[in-house]
């Protein structure tokens, strides 16, 4: 999926879900099941996961750095990036 996008994707769903971004957190990883699993073990709410799969790790990691600064929390995890993720 292309950047504009999911910037797209990602500021509907948080504008019809939880309206402040700070509520939110967003990630990049190659390997969306793990990292879920592993917040969900973590005692994270997850329940509002979504994630989008991208071409371009500098994309992933623009989109990450736009969220961040409107207020999300990070949450990024080395290793090749292949998905840009939200909860």
């Amino acid at each position: 999926m292309e950047k504009p996008q999911i910037i797209s994707e990602i500021e509907k769903r948080v504008h019809r879900i939880k309206k402040d971004y700070t509520l939110w957190t967003i990630g990049i990883t190659d390997t969306p099941k793990s990292r879920k699993d592993q917040h969900y073990n973590n005692g994270k709410d997850i329940s509002e996961w979504a994630d989008w799969s991208i071409h371009s790790e500098s994309d992933a990691r623009a989109i990450e750095e736009h969220f961040l600064d409107k207020g999300m929390r990070g949450d990024a995890e080395g290793g090749s990036i292949k998905y840009v993720y939200i909860f």
